[in-house]
């Protein structure tokens, strides 16, 4: 009888002292701050998010509580404790298995694997569908350049999401435009932000709300590459390579809304400026316009631009009533003799995306494409001094 009730003893005071252990976790120091502020600003969600922080494995407890620490006060009043425990066990998952993503230094894998949102989306619980999608892409990428190209050159087929501007809202969430198969930059780069981390890739959103010619706003990908940040896109052509770059690289370096920014989940210099929500400073951000003029002035000295030089700009529409671009070859000819060519937007190409010709300075030249019945048609033009948009019609 004394056996057995010893044995009841150990049995109780066991898991009491366990209890005990856990409760009394102390906060990592670098977090204690943070945390304490996270947990009064999570209202009455400050017990469940406390008791999660004292409960998570101690190898995840840093990424818990960074995780929380930068929460914003949105997230702390409603993300439920299993979507916050997915995010981390995902995350690390993906640590585990991935070679490129196991070399990370923890600074970026908190910032750019672990975050489960990219602005201000609705919070869609996407990793582990992501990673059941996109692992088996990147499975046999030696490192992470090949694993970056499996999934940006697949993930439209694979998600069936096309460039749309009847998209419902602009900052549509990943499985909300997966339902529509419709966004634009912004949503196209949730996905694209959000396939990349869920393999282990850091990934983060950049952007412009206006470019210096006016011509509106973009978002794209950066992801991180043996320790350097690159640029990519839902329609890729290949790291530091795409059509908007001449464009970033004239960004106005005094004007905040011509700035390039690149998102953060931990704050920032700055903050990002979004077009939809122009009161808005919820979404942390580094100020990179300087890197985006380098790669352009880079760009520019590789493709031998001369002073007389200038590049233009070309859409093409069905008519002057139907303005739906066409994707059409474009030849451009000087006396006769074709200078080069290539293929206008379609209309799933990004707005600000444009067929661009290098030419020289107060030269005249002639455009020629094919009308709506298939016939030959010329369009002369006359280059002035600086960059110029020239929209073409088929009728």
């Amino acid at each position: 009888m004394k056996k057995f009730s010893c044995f009841i003893f150990v049995f109780i005071i066991i898991p009491f002292f366990a209890f005990s252990q856990i409760k009394n976790r102390v906060f990592l120091p670098e977090y204690d701050t943070l945390l304490h502020k996270a947990l009064e600003k999570s209202g009455d969600r400050k017990d469940s998010l406390q008791y999660f922080l004292n409960a998570v494995p101690m190898r995840h407890y840093e990424a818990a509580s960074f995780l929380i620490a930068y929460m914003p006060e949105r997230d702390l009043k409603s993300l439920s404790i299993p979507f916050i425990k997915d995010q981390i066990d995902g995350a690390y998952k993906a640590r585990k298995e991935f070679s490129w993503s196991a070399k990370l230094p923890d600074s970026i894998f908190f910032n750019e694997v672990l975050p489960y949102y990219c602005f201000d989306e609705n919070r869609d619980n996407w990793r582990n569908d992501f990673y059941l999608k996109f692992s088996p892409l990147v499975k046999d990428s030696k490192n992470v350049r090949e694993a970056i190209k499996a999934v940006s050159t697949n993930i439209r087929n694979l998600l069936s999401v096309d460039y749309n501007v009847n998209r419902s809202i602009v900052n549509i969430s990943p499985f909300q435009s997966i339902k529509e198969k419709m966004a634009t930059c912004t949503g196209l780069s949730f996905l694209l932000v959000d396939a990349l981390r869920s393999v282990g890739i850091p990934a983060r959103m950049a952007g412009t709300p206006m470019w210096t010619n006016m011509k509106g706003n973009h978002s794209w990908v950066e992801v991180w590459v043996d320790g350097q940040w690159y640029f990519t896109e839902y329609y890729p052509e290949d790291l530091n390579k795409a059509w908007f770059l001449a464009d970033a690289g004239r960004a106005d370096v005094s004007n905040p809304r011509h700035w390039i920014y690149a998102s953060s989940y931990k704050p920032k210099e700055t903050y990002f400026r979004l077009e939809w929500d122009t009161l808005s400073k919820a979404i942390h951000a580094e100020n990179v316009t300087q890197r985006y003029i380098d790669l352009y002035e880079k760009e520019k000295v590789l493709e031998n631009l001369k002073p007389d030089e200038v590049w233009i700009s070309l859409q093409l529409y069905k008519s002057d009533k139907n303005l739906q671009r066409v994707s059409e070859k474009i030849s451009i000819e000087q006396e006769g003799k074709e200078l080069d060519f290539g293929y206008s937007p379609s209309p799933i190409d990004d707005l600000n995306k444009f067929l661009k010709f290098k030419v020289t300075k107060n030269n005249s030249y002639k455009l020629v494409y094919l009308d709506s019945k298939g016939k030959e048609k010329h369009t002369d033009i006359t280059v002035k001094g600086e960059e110029e948009l020239f929209k073409l019609y088929k009728d």
